[in-house]
C-alpha cells in the first residue's frame, strides 16, 4: 500500500478530493494531511474526513523536521494541494520523484514566488490571454519547475474575473488532480 502524505495551506478542496480518491483503495492512501497553517481549512476537513493532521512551521521544513517525521511515518508519496512554501531541495532529495504538485495556470507562464491562488487568475486575465489551464508536474528545488506530468486547458472569457476563471479551474484540478496521482503510483508500483 502506497502511503500518501498530502501538504496544503489553504482551505483544502484538492486535499478532500484526493482522500475520497483513494479512500478504499487497495493500492494507495491518504495517511496525513499537514499544513503549515493552523487555521487554514484543511485542518477542519482533515479531522471530518478521519484523517490525521499535521501541523508544522516553516522552520521546521527548512530544519527537516517535516521530511523527518513524513520519512518516520513510512510515506511514500509527498502531494502538494495548495501548499504555498518552497520544498527545500534536502527535502526533494529525500523523495526523489515522488512530490507532485499542481499549478492554477499553464507553466511556465505565471509560475513563480508569489504566483498562486487569486494572483495567477488576475495576472491571466490581466495579460489578455485567450487560454489557461493546470499543470500537474513533479517537485524540484525551485517554484513551479519540475518536470510536467499533465496540463489541462480551459478558455480564458472576455467577461471573466478571477473568481469566474478559479472556478473553472477548479473544476480541472479536482477533476484530473486524482486521476494523475494514480498514474504516478501505478508507475512506482507495490
Amino acid at each position: 500500500m502506497i502511503r500518501i502524505a498530502v501538504l496544503a495551506s489553504g482551505s483544502g478542496t484538492n486535499a478532500q478530493r484526493l482522500v475520497e480518491y483513494f479512500r478504499g483503495s487497495d493500492t494507495a492512501r491518504v495517511v496525513l494531511l499537514g499544513c503549515d497553517q493552523p487555521r487554514a481549512g484543511v485542518v477542519q476537513r482533515a479531522w471530518a474526513l478521519g484523517v490525521p493532521s499535521y501541523l508544522f512551521s516553516g522552520s521546521e521544513l527548512r530544519s527537516g523536521s517535516v521530511q523527518r517525521e513524513l520519512l518516520a511515518q513510512r510515506i511514500d508519496l509527498v502531494v502538494l494541494a495548495g501548499f504555498m512554501r518552497l520544498i527545500p531541495a534536502h527535502f526533494v532529495q529525500a523523495f526523489p520523484r515522488r512530490i507532485i504538485n499542481i499549478h492554477p495556470a499553464l507553466l511556465p507562464k505565471y509560475g513563480g514566488k508569489g504566483m498562486f491562488g487569486h494572483h495567477v487568475h488576475e495576472a491571466v486575465i490581466a495579460a489578455g490571454e485567450k487560454e489557461s489551464g493546470i499543470t500537474i508536474h513533479y517537485v524540484n528545488e525551485r517554484y513551479d519547475e519540475g518536470e510536467h506530468l499533465l496540463q489541462v486547458k480551459c478558455r480564458v472569457f472576455p467577461e471573466d474575473t478571477p473568481y469566474s476563471l478559479a472556478t473553472r479551474i477548479h473544476e480541472l484540478e479536482h477533476a484530473n488532480y486524482p486521476a494523475v496521482v494514480g498514474s504516478v503510483i501505478a508507475a512506482i508500483g507495490p
